[in-house]
């Protein structure tokens, strides 16, 4: 059993640089252990409690930490629909804290996120927002390791939307020695910020528009739905836009014949994936799937008191 302490310096996981690269490293070792041994950890967390607020629907994010907690000894009680509407941010975070032990938060602002962590006295979660999903990217980073053996020298090509997991997979993986190439249209590229935060944070990345120029050579083929939770009004236009980024056998043979394939799910098969792919057997998508499991027991065990 790996020691989970000591806890991270930031108070919260707003964003993927809240982690520092030690912390990050730190968090996945105890992850690799707990999904070895889980039994070792059965108690850790006896008698803590968190809050999970849900503004979007969920799968694996909702059930990942629902069982995660009570798998460390604890529970969880679960909102679902718009946060702040009926009262203040300031007042929900408030009441939240004196109840629970962390709030875990899966918004459609980042602001949202922002305003709970400044108010609350427990640990905030950011389990998905607009800007920014670094829950995921610590179960992607664990499932490279565990297929490769290593993150230095490889290279992930994302496909698709410069979304939120565009943007943590910068701040993360690339900040572990991943290369980075992203294939996106240039009108919907990351954010300059986030670019900017990766490049200040010594992150080796590539934009290019063309999709063979990122998957050449790559380890990892990555790509997210082309319309996300929020933007159902743009999905016949932005099918148009991103029907030259789909991820299908041509693609994927232009990576390494080793490469894998990820996808943080629910994924549109037919549309920036072909079932081919999602079902070949470089697919890792349910691995990845399992590791949310196991990545946020390590940050609940590293972040909550």
């Amino acid at each position: 059993m790996l020691l989970a302490a000591p806890p991270l310096q930031a108070p919260d996981l707003r964003s993927d640089l809240d982690l520092t690269i030690e912390e990050l490293v730190r968090l996945i070792d105890l992850a690799d252990d707990l999904k070895r041994n889980p039994a070792s950890y059965a108690h850790t967390l006896d008698g803590r409690y968190l809050s999970l607020l849900f503004e979007k629907p969920s799968l694996r994010t909702r059930f990942t930490f629902d069982l995660a907690i009570q798998q460390l000894g604890g529970g969880a009680v679960t909102q679902i629909g718009p946060i702040g509407d009926r009262e203040p941010l300031a007042d929900i975070a408030r009441n939240l804290d004196r109840w629970t032990n962390a709030i875990v938060a899966r918004v459609f602002s980042q602001n949202t996120i922002e305003e709970l962590a400044r108010w609350s006295r427990v640990p905030v979660i950011n389990a998905l927002s607009d800007l920014y999903h670094p829950c995921q990217i610590l179960a992607d980073v664990q499932t490279i390791r565990e297929r490769f053996g290593r993150w230095e020298g490889l290279k992930l090509a994302y496909v698709g939307d410069g979304n939120n997991v565009a943007h943590s997979l910068l701040l993360n993986a690339g900040r572990l020695g991943i290369h980075v190439a992203i294939a996106s249209p240039e009108t919907h590229s990351p954010l300059p910020e986030i670019t900017a935060s990766a490049r200040e944070a010594g992150v080796e990345f590539t934009l290019t528009p063309d999709p063979r120029e990122a998957v050449d050579g790559a380890h990892i083929v990555y790509t997210d739905v082309w319309a996300s939770m929020g933007q159902e009004s743009e999905a016949l236009e932005r099918q148009r836009i991103f029907a030259p980024y789909q991820v299908n056998a041509p693609l994927l043979a232009a990576a390494r014949p080793e490469a894998i394939f990820l996808h943080c799910l629910p994924a549109k098969r037919g549309q920036e994936v072909t079932e081919e792919v999602i079902e070949s057997p470089q697919s890792a998508v349910f691995d990845q799937a399992e590791n949310r499991l196991h990545a946020q027991k390590a940050l609940l065990l590293l972040l909550v008191r």
